[in-house]
């Protein structure tokens, strides 16, 4: 055999060979692709299914809003798995094969954090919506919960991605300790009302709009609750900034708190023992009854409460709907017992002193 046909037959045979491994390893490609086809065909048809027979948006929101937010997250796994397959197929050095892999992980971390995030809010606004009694989450809850939530997701989504570029979190914990032990002493006090806001914000004691007194005596309307402080605007239309920890930590009366919004307005009286006690509980009861701002529901009701030194202690019981009109409630029915019992002729006793002489002096 020539040296021309010797070279013939092994370029022949080079070719031949390398265009069977470019034949298989094409085929293997499109193995990996129809079958990415066939799972993704499949799981989406499994997750309509179910969400439309088994987590319908009336009966089951939250299932219905996770099983419509999973398509886009399985799909990108099933498509960047499929990538990542073909890439170690296909004869690349293995550098390159590690660093695709890692790319393909980090951006299905980012896109399994993006639906783990919006699941969440979803499921705590769906709570919130609810305000089940006992229950935490509610409106003036939700935001908290909510900015909680996202900054737990997005440090733990950060985490993965240092695992998966294998970067050490030692160094960079430890920097975080050290930090927030020198921020937690050099700022206690802060750290305090912060933590007394979140309490606040989770108990929810008052809201925005009740009339509440705290222990220093202060009366009046919270305009705002914050993690640091609480807001009242007093009767005076003064705005007094009260630190959450002297809140979280002291005793507050909810005026506008309780089952009922209506709150009760006592109206202390004393009669003379001479004067008719029917008559006068029924004056009372008639000047609460011609009050305007007071409530027919419940009714007024008059109460004989004590034997006093010198009068007969009776109480005006009348209801009202605003926390903020008690004051000029209470000037009002004050004004209108006084007009009615000195029509009645009923005599409101006042300290008197008798001087008793036992003698003359002499000259």
């Amino acid at each position: 055999m020539t040296l021309w046909e010797k070279t013939y037959h092994y370029l022949s045979s080079l070719i031949y060979e390398n265009y069977a491994i470019e034949a298989n390893v094409w085929l293997e490609i499109g193995m990996i692709i129809a079958a990415a086809i066939v799972v993704l065909l499949t799981v989406r048809l499994m997750l309509g299914y179910l969400k439309n027979h088994r987590f319908s948006v009336e009966r089951t929101p939250t299932g219905h809003f996770v099983i419509e937010a999973l398509r886009f997250p399985i799909t990108i796994s099933i498509v960047l798995f499929s990538l990542g397959t073909m890439t170690a197929t296909v004869s690349v050095s293995s550098n390159w094969i590690g660093l695709s892999h890692d790319l393909f992980r980090s951006l299905d971390i980012l896109v399994w954090g993006q639906f783990f995030y919006r699941s969440i809010q979803f499921y705590l606004h769906q709570l919130s919506a609810l305000n089940e009694q006992g229950s935490i989450i509610k409106p003036q809850t939700l935001p908290l919960l909510k900015n909680s939530s996202a900054v737990v997701i997005i440090l733990f989504t950060i985490y993965l991605l240092f695992i998966t570029w294998d970067i050490d979190m030692t160094a960079w914990l430890a920097s975080a300790g050290i930090i927030g032990i020198a921020v937690g002493f050099a700022a206690k006090d802060t750290v305090a009302n912060l933590l007394s806001g979140v309490f606040i914000l989770a108990d929810s004691p008052y809201k925005i709009g009740d009339y509440i007194v705290i222990d220093s005596g202060e009366r009046g309307k919270v305009t705002h609750i914050g993690l640091r402080s609480t807001r009242i605007l007093t009767r005076d239309d003064l705005e007094v900034n009260v630190p959450n920890a002297i809140i979280a930590n002291g005793k507050i009366i909810n005026e506008s708190g309780g089952a009922d919004v209506k709150s009760r307005v006592r109206v202390p009286v004393g009669v003379s023992y001479n004067a008719d006690i029917d008559l006068v509980k029924r004056v009372l009861v008639e000047v609460g009854e011609a009050e305007p701002e007071v409530c027919q529901t419940p009714e007024p009701r008059v109460r004989f409460r004590a034997f006093g030194p010198s009068s007969l202690d009776f109480e005006l019981l009348v209801w009202i709907v605003d926390p903020e009109t008690r004051g000029r409630v209470k000037d009002s029915l004050n004004s209108a017992i006084y007009k009615r019992f000195h029509q009645e002729g009923i005599e409101i006793p006042y300290s008197k002193h008798d001087i008793y002489i036992k003698e003359m002096p002499k000259d």
